[in-house]
């Protein structure tokens, strides 16, 4: 499926993401995320590792929509 982050397309599949991630610690999560494989993770850190881009690049909102395309369970910023 193709979705756009940071201006720039990309092609995915749930199973590409999934693989990308596998083995990658979860970074603790302070705002939306996304579970990947029974993993929650924070959204910026999987943008950063599927698109190999700088954090700065993107926007949580964009890897937001992108996971949402491609099926995967997300979850809102919890208030605290």
């Amino acid at each position: 499926m193709r979705v756009t982050i940071a201006r720039r397309h990309f092609y995915f599949h749930p199973a590409e993401v999934e693989k990308a991630m596998n083995g990658v610690a979860p970074e603790p999560v302070t705002g939306g995320s996304v579970d990947i494989g029974g993993v929650r993770y924070p959204l910026m850190q999987v943008g950063a590792v599927i698109t190999r881009q700088d954090r700065r690049d993107f926007n949580a909102g964009e890897v937001q929509r992108a996971m949402q395309a491609l099926g995967f369970p997300l979850h809102a910023a919890t208030s605290q």
